[in-house]
């Protein structure tokens, strides 16, 4: 990580994480979740932490997951499963979302930052900003960075939400932001698959 910041890669690993996952993370069922939670307990704050750490908690074990796949697929095969990964998670953006009411019920008893903290890290598990920290660590191979990324991406949709609520989101063109997200997917994707990103340090 010595001198990591100064260098193309590692800089873009940190961009790219932030702005895909928090495009993705519009309209997505832990953004709805913190609107939910911020209607129904009124206490900004521990809402906020107990997003922090739940994202933490996951995403770090998605960044783990994501340097785990490198040393275990072959170079060849790893390109085709983060080619299609990605592809897949452009298909997967553009569906909207849906809470499950057992979401904003569970763990009820344990106060504000307990239940967020709860909720949320369930919800995150198997959701596309989850499999997107996944892939990326394993692309960027800077598994730190990539989830410092996807966690500020996941403050930045999630915060406003926490204090504005409904209100913000009715006057979020989805559509465009979802669309945007997926086609940054695409990309990546087709970048990994035809090996232009190795040609462009990607």
């Amino acid at each position: 990580m010595s001198g990591c910041f100064f260098e193309t890669t590692c800089m873009e690993s940190l961009l790219v994480s932030t702005g895909v996952v928090a495009l993705a993370e519009m309209g997505d069922k832990t953004q709805l979740l913190a609107f939910i939670l911020a209607a129904r307990f009124k206490k900004p704050l521990p809402i906020i932490l107990g997003i922090l750490v739940a994202t933490v908690l996951n995403h770090g074990l998605a960044g783990a997951l994501g340097t785990w796949i490198t040393t275990t697929l072959s170079p060849d095969v790893l390109r085709w499963v983060l080619g299609l990964s990605f592809l897949g998670m452009a298909i997967w953006t553009m569906i909207p979302d849906k809470i499950e009411e057992e979401e904003t019920n569970i763990a009820s008893r344990l106060g504000v930052f307990g239940a967020t903290l709860i909720t949320f890290f369930l919800a995150e598990m198997g959701d596309k900003t989850q499999i997107a920290t996944v892939a990326m660590a394993a692309h960027y191979a800077q598994p730190l960075l990539v989830v410092i990324g996807t966690t500020l991406g996941m403050l930045i949709a999630d915060v406003p939400a926490v204090f504005v609520g409904d209100k913000f989101a009715a006057r979020i063109p989805m559509k465009l932001v979802h669309t945007i997200a997926a086609a940054i997917f695409a990309v990546l994707g087709l970048l990994v698959l035809f090996g232009i990103g190795d040609a462009l340090g990607v």
